[in-house]
Order: C-alpha cells, then sequence, then structure tokens
C-alpha cells in the first residue's frame, strides 16, 4: 500500500518535471535562433550566403519540424542547426571581419555564454 501512494504521488511530479525541460529547452533555443538573427553575420548554408534574417527563418522552421530530435539546446545544434538534413554539408556562419566559423561551435559559444551571465 505504501509503495501504490508513493507510486501516485511521483507520478504527479514527472509531467511538472518533463515540462520544465521542455521549457528550459526552448528559451534556450529562441535564444539561440534570435541570437543569429540579431547578429548581422552571414549565414553559408549548402555553399550559399544567407542573411542573419533568412538563417533565423530557416533555423526556426528546422525546428518547428524537428522538435523531437532536439530535446535540448545541445541537441539543437547537433542535429539541426549545424548542417543540412539534405546535404550533410556544414553550416557555417560568417561575422564582419572574422573568418567563417562552423555555426555549431558559434552557436555553442552563444549558449554558454547565455548559461553563464
Amino acid at each position: 500500500m505504501r509503495l501504490l501512494l508513493i507510486s501516485i504521488v511521483a507520478s504527479f511530479f514527472v509531467p511538472v518535471l518533463a515540462a520544465a525541460d521542455v521549457t528550459e529547452t526552448e528559451t534556450e533555443v529562441e535564444y539561440l535562433v534570435s541570437t543569429i538573427g540579431e547578429s548581422n553575420c552571414t549565414f553559408i548554408r549548402n555553399g550559399k550566403r544567407h542573411s542573419a534574417e533568412d538563417a533565423e527563418d530557416h533555423l526556426r522552421m528546422k525546428y518547428r519540424r524537428g522538435k523531437r530530435y532536439a530535446p535540448t539546446a545541445e541537441k539543437f545544434i547537433e542535429r539541426l542547426a549545424s548542417a543540412s538534413s539534405m546535404s550533410k554539408k556544414s553550416y557555417y556562419i560568417e561575422c564582419e571581419g572574422q573568418e567563417a566559423v562552423p555555426s555549431g561551435d558559434w552557436l555553442m559559444a552563444r549558449l554558454n555564454d547565455y548559461r553563464h551571465n
């Protein structure tokens, strides 16, 4: 009987904890995508140059469609925001006066800044 009571009480907390994780992930992904859009950097996808705003739109679409593959911000970066799912070519971000860097590296740096500030 005691085990049943513990199981029932625990079942109320599991959905709350899962919802908190999703909210945190969505908040972090939103931060990352918005940061790209506001960066004025060039987004290089499949060898073509795109504006920061186009990159933001593209990554929002990928997250909306592939959210189930990105349970954390790190998985979003790894699975959705680092390479084309079609061509498998890496994405790059090139900011003024700097060399292009892999988008995954650029995004991880922004995520680390976000979490530590």
